[in-house]
């Protein structure tokens, strides 16, 4: 019953102090919205670099063509080797024939030139999707091992620069989240510093009357706990109205069809649940260490 006692007059005289210190509240809720909003923009961002990323990776595969001389052996010998490379994640045979009814179908100029020709042009092909994109080269080296292998590309240098330039975007904007989160913990820190420094006399009053110092702490905490979750409302809805009509907006990519965005619904509740888990976290041990730092209990 005491420690009950204890935790409801916490959250009591917490409440209380947010409403007597309303200008003092309001710089803290004020910059901690500003920063959060700085974080779910930089979260959006990442978010969706690694989703374009994910996108990418899918996407990029290695078209691998047969010499015209390769026999059905050779052909049979590569499938076989492609199922036991680490590496590869599937891969597509399409035949010369294959292509030829393929391409005719391209336009009426494509049929009749195939048609006119004694013999098909075209060569027997796979198309091979890899599991790490990293070593796509490596593995574009080996498959080029086979002496009745062609050719074997997979946009060398522009697939290879695309996926290192998304992965230091993603880096980067991760990084930002978190030095935005502890300029937000450091704002909220110095608001209940000042909190603190303002009831003074107030606490050594608690102290003199024998006052524990979790009951001293505990106000403290739900403070900076309060004004973290009312400082994440106007980021979460900020993220969510400014994100779904930027998709909306955009039917869905963003300046072009290769950076496709994530689909509202599920992100946007993701990020807003971490905002709040963000405000609070960071407002609580804000004020833990100016509690701890300049009371000295």
């Amino acid at each position: 019953m005491k420690a009950i006692r204890i935790f409801t007059r916490g959250i009591r005289d917490s409440l209380k102090s947010v409403i007597r210190n309303f200008s003092l509240s309001t710089a803290a809720i004020t910059c901690s919205s500003i920063t959060l909003i700085l974080v779910a923009v930089a979260m959006v961002i990442s978010y969706n670099v690694k989703n374009v990323t994910s996108d990418l990776e899918r996407e990029l595969t290695i078209v691998v063509y047969i010499k015209d001389t390769g026999t059905e052996e050779n052909i049979n010998e590569l499938k076989t080797s492609l199922d036991n490379m680490k590496n590869v994640a599937s891969y597509k045979y399409k035949s010369k024939d294959e292509w030829k009814l393929e391409m005719k179908t391209y336009s009426d100029t494509f049929n009749t030139a195939l048609d006119f020709l004694d013999t098909n042009p075209l060569l027997n092909s796979f198309t091979v999707t890899v599991k790490d994109v990293t070593h796509l080269k490596d593995t574009t080296e080996e498959i080029k091992k086979y002496d009745y292998v062609a050719s074997a590309d997979y946009g060398e240098g522009m697939a290879e620069n695309l996926v290192k330039a998304f992965d230091v975007i993603e880096k980067v904007t991760i990084i930002i989240v978190l030095a935005l989160v502890l300029v937000t913990a450091f704002l909220i820190g110095n608001t209940i510093k000042l909190t603190i420094f303002s009831r003074k006399s107030e606490i050594e009053i608690m102290r003199l009357v024998g006052a524990s110092n979790v009951s001293i702490r505990l106000p403290f905490l739900f403070e900076g706990l309060f004004l973290g979750i009312l400082g994440s409302i106007i980021p979460i809805l900020v993220t969510i109205y400014g994100y779904v009509l930027l998709f909306d907006h955009f039917n869905g990519y963003l300046f072009t069809q290769i950076i496709r965005l994530a689909e509202p619904f599920n992100f946007i509740l993701y990020v807003s649940g971490i905002l709040v888990i963000i405000g609070a976290v960071i407002g609580m041990l804000g004020s833990y260490r100016a509690v701890r730092k300049y009371l000295k209990i």
